[in-house]
């Protein structure tokens, strides 16, 4: 049977076994979610609201809150200050999914840029809280605004004169609006770090500095907005739960763009053929997929946006199953397409569960999770092997990971629940990450033919760590500068 054959088979029994699924999970009544909810009122999850907390009255907040001293005299204080506690854990959670994203991308990449690929971690993380805690958060969530952009002012928000409509329930959600930042600002700065597993190894530091900043600034809070912030397609009916296309789409996309222009690493693709450039440090990459899994507990499990003991725990649980149906169904993938028993591979299974879930972590059966990462993982390993025969040079798989695999965990939504329809999944996924992939081919274009978007083959050769940093990861194996005895690749 050859390759070709073998996918296409992979590929009916996919879209036989979603079909099926969709058709049992549509069917099931009640769900499990139902079942477990210890809410007065069982949560309907055809309804994208459900399982979330009830949105606060119309009345103005102060009559029931006179001053900070009646709030906290109040029945409502504990379970605000345990919803509230409770987002802040996840904010920390979704902080070590940083860590695990810069251990990811170091050790799937060349020992030579592992310092490269931490610094700019560590940059994209610190100026990506930074610029939202400057613009970003306020035009994400402007208020009152015409759908598509909006601005608040600069700054987080908070008004010193009204403690209680920013410390209280009266802000209108089970959290201050300190916690509404610093939870945000942490899914913002995931978004730019998704791109730099895409560029690197080749790409000059401060270009990727400059497009980062820029990506954070303007394009992930506008489109963000257009769900999360109350605009179009919110309106529309669209349902991201946790970022599949908001966050990680938009990764993918930009990452993309990025990718087009500034081409394929030395050697990769030679007289046709795909050359392996192989991953420095899997138990490296295994220890960051692990932490990402880890925090993807918070970043979805915070998305519930209190700490309502069903709503939290069924989050967790279809988490979990879709990161394992990923890495399941990548190995089964694997094997009949490559013939191969690969690692890097199985991880990144697990990662397109759980990119593939975050959309509707919250809506969808525990049988639905199981097939919405289950097609993921398939997905993810057919996405790789398409850019590379593309000669689209991903080191680290982020595109078909983040952005393929955030594809369809969106449009899933509308196969898996009745949150919303396929087809309006798809005008907002196609609108988001349309803006997105324009803004960054622009953006980026412009950065290439002003400043230079590439390193040297020199320096490429060598390493970023020698030539941008002067520092070694590992200097007790005495790197050399491979330039220096004409080996590096034309």
């Amino acid at each position: 049977m050859s390759k070709m054959t073998k996918v296409a088979f992979l590929l009916s029994v996919l879209f036989i076994f979603a079909a099926a699924v969709s058709y049992q999970a549509h069917s099931e009544t009640p769900s499990l979610a139902d079942s477990v909810s210890l809410s007065p009122e069982t949560p309907d999850f055809e309804d994208p609201d459900a399982g979330l907390p009830d949105e606060p009255v119309a009345a103005d907040e102060e009559e029931y809150y006179a001053s900070m001293e009646e709030f906290l005299a109040s029945a409502d204080y504990v379970k605000f200050m345990i919803d509230n506690l409770w987002i802040l854990i996840a904010a920390f959670m979704v902080l070590i999914m940083h860590l695990g994203f810069a251990t990811v991308e170091s050790g799937l990449t060349q020992s030579k840029n592992a310092v490269n690929v931490i610094y700019k971690n560590v940059f994209i993380l610190c100026t990506g809280i930074l610029i939202y805690a400057f613009v970003g958060f306020q035009i994400m969530y402007p208020g009152d605004f015409n759908g598509f952009l909006g601005f608040g002012g600069f700054g987080i928000g908070y008004d010193s004169s009204d403690p209680v409509g920013m410390l209280t329930p009266a802000y209108g959600e089970e959290m201050t609006i300190w916690t509404d930042f610093i939870f945000q600002a942490m899914f913002a700065a995931t978004a730019a770090t998704i791109v730099s597993g895409c560029v690197t190894g080749r790409i000059k530091l401060s270009s990727f500095m400059i497009f980062g900043a820029l990506l954070l600034a303007i394009s992930y809070p506008v489109t963000g907005s257009w769900v999360w912030g109350g605009g179009w397609l919110d309106e529309l009916g669209f349902y991201d739960f946790a970022g599949s296309t908001l966050v990680h789409g938009v990764g993918g996309a930009a990452g993309l763009a990025c990718v087009l222009l500034l081409g394929p690493r030395s050697g990769k693709f030679k007289d046709g053929k795909v050359v392996g450039i192989p991953a420095h440090n899997i138990p490296l990459a295994t220890v960051g997929v692990f932490l990402l899994w880890v925090g993807w507990f918070g970043f979805n499990g915070g998305s519930v946006l209190s700490a309502d003991p069903a709503g939290v725990s069924f989050v967790f649980v279809t988490t979990a199953l879709a990161a394992c149906a990923g890495a399941l169904a990548s190995m089964i993938t694997t094997q009949l397409v490559m013939k191969s028993l690969d690692a890097p591979m199985a991880l990144n299974g697990i990662l397109a569960g759980l990119v593939g879930i975050t959309a509707g972590a919250d809506v969808v059966s525990t049988t639905g999770a199981v097939a919405i990462g289950a097609v993921a993982g398939v997905i993810v390993v057919l996405s790789i092997l398409m850019f590379d025969k593309l000669k689209i040079d991903d080191p680290v798989g982020a595109i078909s990971v983040h952005g393929v695999c955030g594809i369809w965990g969106t449009v899933a939504v509308g196969l898996f629940s009745g949150a919303s329809t396929v087809g309006v999944q798809l005008i907002g996924t196609l609108s988001v990450l349309t803006v997105t992939f324009l803004f960054s081919l622009l953006v980026f274009g412009a950065i290439k033919y002003t400043l230079g978007v590439r390193v040297s083959k020199e320096v490429e050769s060598d390493g970023l760590d020698i030539s941008e940093h002067g520092n070694h990861a590992y200097p007790d194996f005495s790197p050399v500068r491979t330039s220096q005895l004409g080996s590096y690749s034309p």
